[in-house]
């Protein structure tokens, strides 16, 4: 049996299903789809996800990709002035560009400097913090995830060194 949390997910569960010629029963339920299995309720679920982070919670892997969708915002002309809707698009595009780069600190001896900060460009330019060591301090910049690895490569060869990059969850511009 394969239990299903939004009604979008029917047709498309149906179309798979036959595609790989899988008989099921398929039912539509509400509520946390993902402890069904648990459950001993469905040996099976197709559910909209995002990160997997409750299947996984659940003890379930995704098998398969029913479905690929996206989300998109449209609006009739001369909304570009609403502050609402301008409000909600700067939200959108701040989660969007996060996703497309990283956080990055590292350490660098002063001499090197130079060299480091001419290969960042950061949101508008790379932040320098001294560090207790005399003679180094800390850059704090954003890179894009496309040139990551290449810019990392450069950057360890121009002298940086204790590399942490970490995950950003919004730019506002």
């Amino acid at each position: 049996m394969v239990k299903l949390s939004q009604p979008p997910t029917l047709l498309s569960s149906k179309n798979f299903l036959d595609e790989y010629q899988i008989t099921a029963d398929i039912r539509l339920i509400s509520g946390s789809v993902e402890i069904s299995p648990g459950l001993g309720l469905s040996d099976a679920i197709c559910d909209i996800v995002s990160t997997g982070g409750t299947l996984k919670s659940n003890g379930l892997k995704p098998f398969a990709d029913v479905r690929r969708s996206e989300a998109i915002l449209i609006g009739r002309k001369g909304l570009e002035d609403n502050l609402i809707l301008t409000e909600l698009v700067q939200r959108i595009e701040s989660v969007l560009l996060a996703k497309e780069t990283k956080y990055v600190v590292l350490n660098v001896e002063k001499k090197n400097l130079p060299a480091i900060t001419s290969l960042l460009h950061g949101v508008r330019s790379p932040t320098v913090v001294p560090l207790a060591e005399e003679g180094w301090v800390a850059v704090h910049t954003v890179i894009s995830e496309d040139d990551f690895w290449e810019k990392i490569n450069t950057l360890k060869s121009a002298g940086a060194q204790g590399i942490v990059v970490m995950p950003i969850e919004k730019i506002i511009l």
